[in-house]
């Protein structure tokens, strides 16, 4: 008999992120990938705050977990 694979769970850590302070906006941003310290939000150019969220971990460059803090 033929087995599903069971894809391997993907790894999370707490994130520094910008989120968009507009109630009605969805926008946010990984802090890792910002140009300015104090960035708008791409989508309605409001002001971004800092936040941290529970997101996947990217991988690095060679295929490795990044292990930021």
């Amino acid at each position: 008999m033929y087995r599903r694979h069971v894809p391997e769970p993907v790894p999370e850590e707490n994130t520094q992120i910008w989120s968009c302070t507009q109630e009605a906006c969805n926008g946010w941003m990984r802090a890792d990938y910002t140009f300015t310290s104090q960035p708008d939000c791409p989508f309605c150019s409001s002001q971004m705050e800092p936040e941290t969220r529970m997101l996947p971990i990217l991988n690095a460059a060679g295929g490795q977990y990044s292990t930021h803090s």
